[in-house]
């Protein structure tokens, strides 16, 4: 098991392409990638419904949580609170990364691997205006509802990484890169971050 081998970490703003990004770098640098999965290896590794992380998942409110695991679990189950999840969700991250290279998108995984050296840390944004277009395209809704969607995700994204690094999510002293991905799209950001982290890392 190696403690030292290279991560990168991308945080995004809702409809950046930061998942897209993230699955075409996987697939240069042939390691994994974790999203959602985190949340099933979490919830294994837990012995905890998978329901419990999906429902809270990037939320922060203390409300929003206790209410989302007093109806999967039911009131009695209340001593688990947002913490718990948190800490529990951050774990398997350190888990994870002690195995070998892979990329983690969101759940302020930047933050959980702060003493790891070996971490490339990413921020993907790109312009207002551009996130709408992309969004109400592909999900066949309006540029309005698509504004909506944008400004309820970044916000709910923002006060997540906030509350628990005590840091200010997509500030750019936070992350080692920050990309517009309108600037040069999803294949050439993949391929930008992919050369950064080969020459950082000398891989």
């Amino acid at each position: 098991m190696n403690k030292n081998l290279p991560i990168i970490t991308i945080g995004r703003e809702k409809g950046s392409g930061g998942l897209a990004v993230a699955n075409v770098l996987s697939q240069k640098l042939d390691i994994p990638l974790y999203d959602k999965e985190l949340l099933a290896i979490a919830a294994e590794q837990s012995g905890l419904s998978r329901d419990i992380f999906e429902e809270i998942d990037e939320k922060e409110s203390f409300g929003f949580f206790q209410n989302a695991l007093n109806s999967v679990l039911g009131s009695h189950n209340s001593y688990i609170c947002n913490e718990n999840i948190f800490q529990l969700q951050s774990q398997t991250i350190l888990d994870i990364s002690h195995k070998g290279s892979c990329i983690f998108v969101g759940r302020c995984a930047d933050y959980v691997l702060r003493n790891n050296e070996n971490v490339l840390k990413v921020f993907l944004c790109a312009p207002f205006a551009d996130r709408q277009k992309q969004i109400a395209a592909k999900q066949h809704i309006t540029v309005d509802e698509a504004a909506k969607q944008i400004e309820q995700t970044d916000k709910k994204r923002s006060v997540y990484y906030n509350f628990y690094t005590n840091k200010t999510w997509g500030q750019a002293s936070s992350y080692d890169l920050c990309i517009n991905t309108s600037q040069i799209g999803i294949e050439r950001t993949a391929d930008f971050i992919a050369n950064f982290f080969r020459n950082r890392f000398g891989i």
